[in-house]
Parts: C-alpha cells; sequence; structure tokens
C-alpha cells in the first residue's frame, strides 16, 4: 500500500529509510536530516530542467533559458509544489519547530521537495527522477510564455529610464544565529521611496525589495 508521500510523487520507494530521511528535518530529535538529500535533489532537478528547457524551447539563446531556469528551481517555486502537494503535515519537525510555523515555512517546504527528489534518485535512478521532475515542473514549464525577468534587473533597466541612475542597495540589518542570519536589505533609488525586505540570503533579500518597489511603481503608475 502506497504511503501518503508516495501517492502525492506517484513513486513507491524500495527504501523506505530514504524517503523518511527526506521528509526529517534537522531540529528532529537525533534522526537524520533531509540536508545531504537536499544537496542532491537540487543538482538533480537543476539537470533534468535544464534538459526540458532545451527541448521546450530550440531557438532560444543561453541567456534566456537561463532566466527560464532560474525562475523554475527558485525557492518560490519549489514551495509552490510543495504546498500543491500539502507537504507540510508529512515533514518530521521538533516540537519547537512545529509550534513556530515550520510546516508552513518556505524555506523548510522548498527544501522538501529537494530533499524528496534527492531520494528518489538514489532509490530509482535517474530515469525515475527526472519522470517526477516533469510531473511536478512540466506545467510551470509550458506557461512561461516569455523569459521572466529577474526583478532587480527589471527595476535597474527602470530607474536608468527614467532617472539617469541606478538602484541602491544597503545592509540595514542581520539578526538570528551566525548558522541562520536574517538579512534586511534597502533598496533605493531617485523619486522613489526606500523599501526593505528580510531574508536569509542578502541576495534573495535583494530581490524581494525590488520587487516589492517594483509593487509601488505599478500601483502609482496606473
Amino acid at each position: 500500500m502506497k504511503t501518503k508521500i508516495e501517492a502525492k510523487f506517484k513513486y513507491c520507494f524500495k527504501n523506505e529509510s530514504l524517503m523518511q530521511e527526506a521528509l526529517t528535518h534537522s531540529s528532529f530529535r537525533d534522526k537524520k536530516s533531509y540536508e545531504r538529500l537536499e544537496f542532491l535533489g537540487d543538482r538533480v532537478l537543476g539537470l533534468v530542467i535544464a534538459k526540458q528547457l532545451i527541448n521546450y524551447f530550440p531557438d532560444e539563446n543561453e541567456g534566456d533559458l537561463a532566466k527560464r531556469h532560474a525562475a523554475l528551481v527558485q525557492r518560490k517555486s519549489l514551495y509552490k509544489v510543495a504546498s500543491d502537494l500539502e507537504l507540510g503535515s508529512l515533514i518530521s519537525l521538533s516540537e519547537n519547530e512545529a509550534e513556530t510555523g515550520g510546516r508552513k515555512k518556505e524555506a523548510i517546504l522548498a527544501d522538501v521537495v529537494e530533499s524528496l527528489l534527492g531520494a528518489i534518485y538514489l532509490d530509482g535512478g535517474y530515469a525515475e527522477a527526472e519522470k517526477i521532475v516533469i510531473y511536478l515542473f512540466d506545467d510551470m514549464i509550458k506557461t512561461q510564455k516569455a523569459p521572466p525577468q529577474d526583478p532587480k534587473t527589471k527595476l535597474q533597466e527602470y530607474v536608468q529610464l527614467n532617472a539617469k541612475s541606478l538602484p541602491v542597495y544597503k545592509l540595514v540589518s542581520q539578526d538570528g544565529p551566525s548558522h541562520a542570519p536574517i538579512f534586511e536589505i534597502e533598496v533605493s533609488a531617485p523619486g522613489l521611496p526606500s523599501i526593505c525586505a528580510k531574508d536569509t540570503s542578502k541576495r534573495r533579500a535583494e530581490k524581494k525589495a525590488a520587487r516589492l518597489l517594483l509593487e509601488h511603481i505599478e500601483k502609482t503608475d496606473k
């Protein structure tokens, strides 16, 4: 009989310990966590997505393919997959992590998608992992009508065109422990309000801030 996770992923594990490891957060007792499988799954996902993009868009250049790839493997896309599959309830977390909303955290849910792909690769090989990636991401690939533009690039082009200048990103604060810091980044540009955003990486915080400022611009330009 298939477990819930096997039914959701349409894959039956031969080695169930791999499946359990892929669903175990580092906060959960002394069990082996999903971090190593996540590392592997990230590479498997990236390779399969790259291959699919080459097949779907034979006339696009490397730059446009890279934009599509970055959008598909980003945390936000993985979080959407995990949310659609309702993976949060299946993750083994410490009581404290669960009480603080761990089952809905974007980072944890995105990591688990990658760790499960890594586990499937080890359990069934590349061909099986490829099938699952295509099953999970094919609709996302097909609905990308044009290569998505990075919010920082889009904001830079807007500011250059309208203010003959460039956006400025500044680190406002860094909180949390050294192994899990939270960065707050502020973006500013001439004639626009300064906007801040937080994330566990400076790069993602900058992108979030740029996206928020772009949303402000879109609202005020209407």
